[in-house]
């Protein structure tokens, strides 16, 4: 189960928290100006799109978040 308060932090990740997710699954270089949720995917992964900066222009990608509630552990992936 999800409890309330961690889903409320799955929901509105910051786009630090998601770079530092995203650095630590080796993504070492990439770094979010910005985030927002979209929603859940059918695999039940929580969806941002998230904006960066390459070549001096904004650019955006979806980023996904994974929840392990038994591990209470949280992976970020593309």
């Amino acid at each position: 189960m999800i409890k309330a308060d961690k889903l409320a932090l799955l929901v509105n990740m910051p786009a630090a928290m998601l770079t530092m997710g995203i650095q630590q699954a080796g993504y070492k270089k990439d770094k979010f100006t910005r985030a927002k949720f979209l929603g859940m995917t059918n695999a039940n992964l929580f969806c941002y799109t998230a904006t960066y900066i390459e070549n001096n222009e904004e650019q955006e990608c979806k980023v996904f978040v994974k929840y392990d509630p038994t591990a209470d552990k949280v992976l970020v992936d593309y």
